[in-house]
């Protein structure tokens, strides 16, 4: 069979698309991609004759997804090509199978089910029967349940990054490439699609490591074929195990050597200090770790983050004198919350001292809890539809005053450069009130791109300068949604 996979844009390596790449390559079928952002899709379908059409869809990317596989089905006008999506969205939002021109959605891991897909069209039939996906026949839409998770990810073959590498020119030459060492979150934070996942597997293992041994022969065999000087995990949580981590402490240094990026909790290295140890032994260059909220009932109410304040300036602290430098993840304007709790959470990032803090407007995501809460009390304006798929333009959480919420808005472009210089708060505060118009948003946005982009190249991700990569980087990182 013959399988293409369509994205819109590539920020970084799509591990999800790589790894079904693999399987599928492994069961001797072909797969192609094409990059709507740097060429036509329709017209990469219309060379490449797919059998299948595979979309990773987030939610606030899907109407986008439906009309772009519509214009390609009608393009192949006629040939029986089957469309199948994936992701976060179908996974929360199966409905999504009645849409036309969808034929499939995968709810969960999709390296099982893509295979049997291709397996059985190959037999010249679609099988009713596969787990993990929902099927759309002639009469009915058959809804298969899942089958277990993976637990053994080193039976995985290596994700297929020569099937993005051959497209993508940027994330080829770049020298900071992007792995995965694990699958899952134990805890519960409500805006996050973990808790719902597990919803989905009951009675599964939260969290599922890659044999440390896997994880470096991946990282020398990329670094063999192209330009490597830093590794960014992107797990939910790195540092979940003690003896991974301790193993990974070990070998790392000896047969990678390299310098990495990864996520923490910030109550785990309070509660087990060796923890930050360990990172620094392995040779961790910058971690990061979610603060969310300042406010405490928001944070352990709304959010279900069950740590201190306290905790979060001390681990920030504790990295920071380990030689370690610290980004953090915030959300602004969430339900309940208000401008003045922003500002505190600004605050507390500059207290944790925060190397780079990245700020995100609250999206109400389908499937998670907190979706749920502000779609139930009536925080949304519209429905899911009109979640933007990047959450830094616009809220659409409703507030009593839309000038707050205007403020909420512009904070976000700011957040960053009030952490890195908190005298700047008075100045801030001012800034934020200004309306949206052209002039202002633009303005911001560039301010924001800017002070971000050197931030991340001089501190998040260092990586040895050169005239070519940094002229790189700069396209790349402007021409990018987010």
């Amino acid at each position: 069979m013959r399988v293409l996979f369509v994205e819109k844009q590539i920020d970084y390596e799509p591990q999800g698309i790589m790894q079904l790449s693999s399987v599928l390559k492994q069961a001797g079928h072909q797969v192609g991609l094409a990059i709507a952002a740097q060429e036509d899709p329709v017209q990469v379908a219309l060379e490449f004759e797919p059998d299948i059409l595979g979309f990773s869809v987030m939610t606030g990317s899907h109407q986008y997804y439906y009309e772009l596989n519509r214009r390609i089905r009608e393009a192949l006008n006629g040939k029986g090509v089957f469309s199948i999506f994936g992701g976060p969205h179908p996974t929360f939002f199966p409905e999504m199978i009645e849409e036309p021109g969808v034929d499939a959605i995968c709810v969960g891991e999709g390296e099982g089910a893509i295979v049997d897909l291709a397996n059985s069209l190959e037999e010249g039939r679609v099988r009713p029967d596969i787990p993990n996906l929902w099927i759309k026949l002639e009469d009915e839409i058959v809804k298969n349940p899942v089958r277990p998770l993976i637990h053994d990810l080193g039976s995985l073959p290596h994700p297929d990054r020569h099937l993005i590498y051959e497209k993508h020119e940027y994330s080829r030459d770049a020298p900071v490439k992007h792995f995965m060492g694990s699958r899952g979150c134990p805890y519960q934070c409500t805006y996050c699609f973990n808790h719902a996942y597990y919803q989905i597997y009951k009675k599964e293992k939260r969290g599922n490591q890659r044999p440390v041994d896997t994880i470096i022969d991946e990282v020398n065999w990329v670094r063999s074929l192209w330009p490597l000087e830093q590794v960014v995990f992107i797990d939910d949580l790195f540092i979940i195990f003690d003896d991974w981590l301790e193993e990974f402490a070990e070998k790392w240094p000896q047969q990678v050597g390299l310098p990495f990026f990864c996520n923490v909790r910030a109550d785990l290295l309070v509660r087990w200090p060796h923890k930050v140890d360990l990172l620094a032994k392995a040779g961790a260059g910058t971690v990061s770790m979610g603060i969310e909220a300042a406010n405490d009932r928001i944070r352990r109410d709304v959010l279900k983050r069950h740590m201190s304040r306290e905790d979060i300036v001390l681990a920030g602290r504790m990295l920071r004198d380990a030689g370690i430098h610290v980004t953090s993840t915030n959300i602004l304007g969430l339900p309940s919350g208000r401008l003045e709790d922003d500002l505190d959470t600004m605050r507390l990032n500059a207290e944790a001292r925060i190397s780079y803090a990245h700020a995100f407007l609250f999206q109400p995501y389908p499937g998670t809890e907190l979706g749920k809460y502000a779609q139930d009390n009536n925080f949304m304006v519209g429905t899911f539809d009109d979640i933007s798929s990047i959450a830094w333009d616009r809220s659409i959480i409703v507030f009593e005053d839309e000038k707050e919420k205007r403020q909420i808005e512009h904070l976000q472009r700011w957040f960053a450069i009030g952490v890195e210089y908190p005298w700047l708060e008075p100045v801030i505060r001012q800034l934020i009130k200004l309306p949206h118009n052209k002039v202002v948003d633009t303005v911001y946005w560039w301010i924001h791109k800017l002070f971000k982009g050197w931030m991340i190249s001089r501190r998040v991700h260092p990586t040895k300068f050169s005239v070519r990569n940094l002229w790189n980087a700069a396209m790349h990182f402007f021409r990018m949604d987010a």
